[in-house]
């Protein structure tokens, strides 16, 4: 198997697991979801921080986080909206509407491109545009059909989006950048479960948790919880090595096609006709999107080797 194969496999992998992680995440439905991602945020830090052990490079989260002001305030970001985009997440599938956190990670590359052209200028060609069009509309037939914004879709894709222009200007790998973003936010973690467990605080939804130490299952779940995290993204940095960027984002797709499957198949969400109209919509739209890039990669690829031929050709 030769690196690019290693690469699209690791990404495969990754995003399987995030799309499988549904049903791990359904299994804690009666835990309180703050209680859930403040374990999220503490377990993600020692399975990241022990990776880096390993690999001998701990210090460079101290490093990266001390690096400069301007660097602290991109992670400060960059952590509040990875930390919001889990906590939405956890939500969508504990109230039954994992279905929509599907449609989110759909949204999130077009969104991704909007933000884009707008806060960085990139330009963007007709037929992107076309599809940020296609998208948009789609949100909005399933907004009037439905008779109600899908909030959880736009904030899981706005969060997300959020933070890859943030990551953008990160000075260090995943690895180090998550670890680094994950100890900004452990004390807040650690005073949340303070709470839980010695002052009785409720959830947002008004449940009383403080699962952990006293039921060895749910222990067990949020121990995994930071493996479960740390995995694919080692993972997607092992790909993105050895992968085109646009070849990552394609290969990304399985993560919400298998969220939705698991949605309606698994947990049995309501599937209606303004649901098909938008996913129709959404998946419309990648696939405009997704040819575009891969016809200027083709363009890009045929003008390289045409360049590399054509001194040979004049000799």
């Amino acid at each position: 198997m030769n690196e690019r194969m290693k690469g699209a496999a690791a990404m495969a992998c990754a995003s399987t697991t995030w799309g499988l992680s549904t049903l791990f995440y359904k299994l804690l439905d009666h835990v309180p979801p703050l209680e859930v991602v403040s374990h999220r945020i503490l377990w993600a830090l020692a399975a990241l921080s022990l990776v880096l052990l390993a690999q001998g490079r701990l210090g460079k989260i101290a490093t990266f986080f001390f690096s400069s002001r301007r660097q602290f305030w991109r992670l400060v970001l960059a952590g509040s909206m990875v930390a919001s985009n889990w906590f939405l997440f956890i939500v969508a599938v504990q109230f039954d509407r994992a279905s929509e956190a599907s449609l989110g990670y759909y949204i999130f590359p077009l969104v991704a491109v909007a933000m884009g052209a707008v806060i960085l200028r990139e330009s963007l060609t007709r037929i992107q545009w076309i599809a940020v069009a296609i998208a948009a509309g789609a949100v909005a037939t399933l907004t009037v059909g439905l008779g109600a914004t899908p909030w959880l879709s736009i904030g899981l894709a706005i969060t997300f989006a959020i933070y890859g222009i943030t990551k953008r200007s990160t000075q260090a790998g995943p690895t180090v950048s998550v670890a680094a973003e994950a100890l900004l936010f452990v004390p807040f973690s650690i005073a949340w479960l303070a709470g839980v467990h010695f002052a009785g605080f409720a959830d947002l939804d008004g449940r009383v948790g403080g699962y952990f130490g006293s039921h060895w299952f749910e222990t067990a779940m949020f121990i995994f919880s930071g493996v479960l995290t740390a995995g694919p993204l080692i993972l997607m940095s092992y790909a993105t090595r050895r992968l085109k960027y646009a070849e990552v984002g394609l290969i990304s797709y399985l993560n919400p096609t298998i969220m939705f499957i698991v949605a309606f198949l698994v947990f049995g969400e309501a599937f209606t006709i303004w649901h098909r109209i938008a996913f129709i919509g959404i998946w419309s739209a990648l696939l405009i999107y997704s040819f575009d890039i891969w016809s200027k990669g083709r363009t890009a690829r045929s003008s390289s080797t045409r360049l590399s031929i054509d001194p040979v050709t004049e000799k």
